[in-house]
């Protein structure tokens, strides 16, 4: 059994080398101005281990969108805050086999999102976080992750701008749709607080101090909603492609379109990647590669 401590710096230059070579396949997202101005070359990787051992490797100074992967912490927030029992109420654990903006996929549901990972599902998540608007529950979100996990994060206010100048008209649809189902309770501040926590930023230290959260026990949470987050990610983290990646990788994940991309190894790690190039689901290429090449020759997979 090999597992992540046994990571050498030696094998990390040589597979980040291989994703950086995958990564350049990868086309950065340009439907947000802001985002598309990133370098899809860019590589960074940051690893915790349970021993306190850290590596890192690559353009670790850049500052990204978390983009989708706040999702995983937002529903960790509230599962914190509220409990599991009520959160399901709002939103399902459902694997979705549509495009993570599918307005198809919520009418056939009826309004009621399929998961937290998906934006119809985290829309609804958005209407529920504690605060009187949208910058107050952005605050209070960034501030708890920050006391928890000891990072830096904080709201990006160039790349919100640029994300308000695109409004997206497949999310209004669906907050649309949430509000006649009776899903949303204040359409306008829940699409405003999901666009802003989507700008919540940071490097790819702080996204690795966030999995640790979710890799190791704690004082500070609930083993059992640790455990939820942990297993939500698994069957819904990276959008249609999740059994994919569960039978190929066998680790809880979850992508953004900013380029981030966590790996969680319970019990042992946690794996942080930056890669702006995208694959034509919106997952980081080179990420993937490289957490697929690691989970492989470290025997990784939470399968066994």
């Amino acid at each position: 059994m090999k597992g992540l401590n046994k990571l050498t710096t030696t094998e990390l230059s040589v597979w980040v080398q291989q994703a950086k070579i995958q990564a350049k396949q990868g086309r950065v997202i340009d439907r947000i101005p802001q985002l598309s101005l990133a370098d899809p070359g860019l590589f960074a990787v940051q690893i915790c281990c349970k021993s306190e051992k850290s590596i890192s490797f690559g353009d670790t100074a850049c500052i990204f969108p978390l983009m989708s992967v706040i999702k995983t912490f937002s529903l960790l927030y509230l599962l914190e805050h509220f409990g599991a029992e009520t959160v399901f109420g709002w939103v399902g654990v459902e694997p979705s086999d549509a495009p993570f903006n599918s307005l198809e996929q919520l009418v056939s549901d009826r309004g009621y999102p399929r998961n937290p990972m998906i934006n119809s599902g985290a829309i609804t998540l958005a209407d529920k976080l504690p605060g009187n608007d949208a910058s107050d529950r952005t605050l209070l979100l960034c501030q708890w992750l920050n006391q928890l996990a000891g990072c830096q994060l904080y709201l990006d206010e160039v790349m919100l701008a640029s994300v308000r100048l695109t409004r997206s008209t497949a999310n209004e649809a669906i907050a649309n749709y949430l509000t006649e189902t009776g899903h949303l309770e204040n359409l306008e501040t829940a699409l405003d607080t999901y666009n802003e926590i989507c700008c919540i930023s940071g490097r790819v230290e702080d996204l690795a101090q966030l999995g640790k959260l979710l890799a190791f026990e704690n004082s500070l949470l609930k083993s059992q909603n640790r455990r939820i987050v942990n297993a939500v990610m698994s069957i819904c983290g990276l959008y249609e492609a999740s059994a994919e990646f569960a039978v190929r990788i066998g680790l809880p994940m979850k992508s953004g379109i900013g380029g981030g991309l966590i790996a969680i190894v319970p019990g042992e790690g946690a794996i942080a990647c930056y890669s702006p190039g995208l694959d034509n689901i919106g997952n980081p290429l080179g990420g993937l590669v490289f957490v697929e090449t690691l989970a492989r020759e470290l025997q990784l997979s939470v399968f066994g």
